[in-house]
């Protein structure tokens, strides 16, 4: 385990160097290809204090670990799913804005649904019992 963090280290040492070079004084990359795949996964992830906010659009000092985690990931050659899936390995799920389709997130994406077919069916039902009843404005029958 010790061995692993002193190589990591090293690596991230001699990786600043190589990420100095990729990256320009705007701090953006060089190499625009990774830069567009760099705003386009920065948008897609959560802002875990704000919430509400993508890592590219917070100005939170975890969301700029994040971002700096994606570019660093992305300059070693890390494919987007493999961002991805080690952000949603650490952070959870809640930190993609649209999780994957898979079987422990079909209710988050079918909950509209159901509740649109729950509803008309609803409506339906209350439509049909109210087209039974009298109109208030018809005359009682008898004398």
């Amino acid at each position: 385990m010790y061995i692993g963090a002193v190589h990591t280290g090293a690596a991230l040492a001699g990786g600043a160097d190589a990420q100095g070079a990729a990256v320009d004084a705007n701090g953006q990359l060089v190499d625009r290809g990774l830069q567009t795949r760099f705003e386009h996964i920065t948008a897609q992830l959560r802002c875990l204090v704000c919430q509400n906010e993508s890592i590219a659009d917070s100005n939170v000092e975890l969301a700029g670990d994040l971002r700096r985690q994606v570019r660093e990931m992305l300059l070693a050659g890390k494919s987007d799913d493999a961002i991805f899936d080690f952000m949603t390995d650490r952070y959870g799920e809640f930190v993609r804005f649209s999780p994957p389709l898979e079987p422990k997130t079909l209710l988050i994406w079918g909950a509209p649904f159901l509740m649109l077919v729950l509803g008309g069916v609803i409506i339906f039902r209350i439509v049909r019992v109210r087209s039974r009843m009298p109109l208030d404005d018809e005359p009682a029958p008898g004398p």
